[in-house]
């Protein structure tokens, strides 16, 4: 059985033991991999475990550590990667079965930095076909599950790196986010996810190096730890010729937010948000104002249109890059995805240049929202868990109110990829389900946003309380 005690150890205090000898490489990999075992067959975090291989590369860390060897700041700890993220000799399968074969030439740069920094990697972690949906559910991999309620979904398309993190099986996991894959499982699965600003991960596994919607980023059960994974996965490469600088971060995150002023909206100006998750993020937001932020709450001049175009955006991505598949494999397909495909084959070129404009109108309205604060305070969901089995265009309409309920209050943010957005706990439901705050700053602002974070992991630590799993 997995020391739980030690499962749940952040990963920058477990890289500080391992440093320290207190814990070894083998020891700690172990106990990765016999959580693992006792998660897995329950909510289906993984899709790949590389037990004998990991248990080899931390025999190797460990003689490093003997031998005087540099080491890397997350020198033999565990780590997981989405089964997007290119594995050099390992199979990517996107949650597909139109590449259930496929075995990259090369790492991803995200991944070769994480690797290259000590982390070994102790499995693939389960996505929805081709990163589609906010439920992680494929027809090559089955049904994720969320750790708090199995009937449950963890959200997605990053659900199994959520209930791999949530669940102790690694402290710390890369997320894709195109429209709230990193924060979405982040907030349904009670712990910390953040989409960095444009380009501050390079962003190299799609066909294209222009997409404008997708970033790699970290998943994980601190602000600090998810500090440390873009500290390490940062930085330009000639793969990504969007890739911006590295952003200076402190080793220790500062957590005086004294006059910082944080604008807050509970709504977006369009969504229906759930009492128990408003009142979760007044409270939330209450909290970073007692610690000296100068919190006030606004209005956005958004409209639900913003999300119609989204899908219609990210039909057109998906079907650009993805859309091969369906002449070798539309049987085998999740139906939605199919659909999705289909329409974004549809769409003209100017339409789709016209999402462009209301995009535009967006960013306006929020550019002058930060010229005068520091960050934008958000639920990062509306609802709470659905169960599984569902999707997100369920919950995509205009009730007889004539407000909208949605899915998610993430893929907005997309639409202005500059700004990083950081979904960090804010509660939790009478159901004993988790809530989100999402921080949204100004952008390239990565460094406030994760200082927000950590004021507010400050004043109401999170990381004492597990799932019944």
């Amino acid at each position: 059985m997995a020391d739980l005690d030690l499962a749940y150890r952040p990963a920058a205090e477990l890289a500080r033991l391992i440093r320290t000898g207190e814990i070894s490489p083998v020891e700690a990999v172990r106990n990765s991999l016999a959580r693992i075992a006792a998660v897995n067959p329950k909510l289906n975090a993984f899709c790949f475990v590389y037990e004998e291989e990991a248990l080899a590369k931390a025999a190797e860390a460990e003689r490093a550590m003997r031998d005087g060897r540099p080491l890397g700041p997350l020198h033999g700890v565990p780590i997981a990667l989405k089964d997007c993220t290119l594995t050099k000799g390992k199979r990517t399968t996107f949650g597909s079965h139109a590449r259930e074969h496929f075995v990259p030439d090369r790492d991803a740069v995200s991944a070769r930095r994480l690797l290259d920094a000590g982390a070994i990697l102790v499995g693939k972690t389960t996505t929805p076909e081709f990163t589609y949906s906010g439920f992680t559910e494929s027809p090559l991999w089955g049904i994720t599950r969320n750790p708090w309620d199995p009937s449950r979904t963890p959200g997605g398309s990053s659900g199994g790196a959520g209930v791999a993190v949530a669940t102790g099986c690694v402290a710390l996991a890369d997320g894709t986010d195109s429209g709230g894959s990193i924060r979405i499982p982040a907030a349904l699965c009670g712990i910390v996810g953040l989409k960095p600003s444009l380009g501050r991960i390079p962003m190299d596994i799609l066909p294209t190096v222009f997409d404008q919607l997708s970033h790699f980023g970290p998943i994980a059960r601190t602000v600090e730890d998810a500090a440390l994974f873009l500290s390490i996965a940062q930085g330009p490469d000639e793969a990504d010729p969007q890739s911006l600088p590295p952003l200076p971060l402190p080793e220790a995150l500062p957590r005086d937010i004294k006059g910082m002023k944080l604008a807050l909206s509970i709504d977006l100006g369009f969504h229906t948000v759930e009492e128990e998750i408003a009142a979760n993020t007044r409270s939330a937001a209450e909290a970073l104002a007692d610690a000296g932020a100068d919190l006030r709450e606004i209005d956005l001049p958004w409209t639900s249109e913003l999300e119609a175009v989204w899908f219609q955006h990210w039909g057109v991505l998906l079907a650009t890059c993805f859309g091969e598949a369906l002449e070798t494999h539309r049987e085998r397909m999740d139906p939605r995805l199919v659909a999705l495909m289909e329409r974004g084959l549809e769409m003209n070129a100017v339409e789709f240049k016209r999402i462009e404009l209301l995009r535009t109108r967006q960013w306006q309205a929020l550019a002058k929202v930060l010229e005068e604060h520091d960050a934008l305070l958000c639920p990062t969901m509306p609802i709470e868990a659905p169960a599984v089995g569902r999707a997100d265009q369920d919950f995509c309409y205009t009730d007889t109110d004539g407000r909208y309920r949605g899915f998610d209050m993430t893929s907005v943010f997309n639409f202005v990829s500059q700004c990083p957005a950081l979904s960090v706990p804010s509660g939790f439901t009478r159901a004993g389900l988790p809530t989100g705050l999402q921080i949204v700053g100004r952008r390239f602002a990565d460094s406030t946003v994760l200082a927000i974070g950590a004021a507010l992991e400050g004043r109401r630590p999170w990381g004492a309380r597990r799932p019944p799993v």
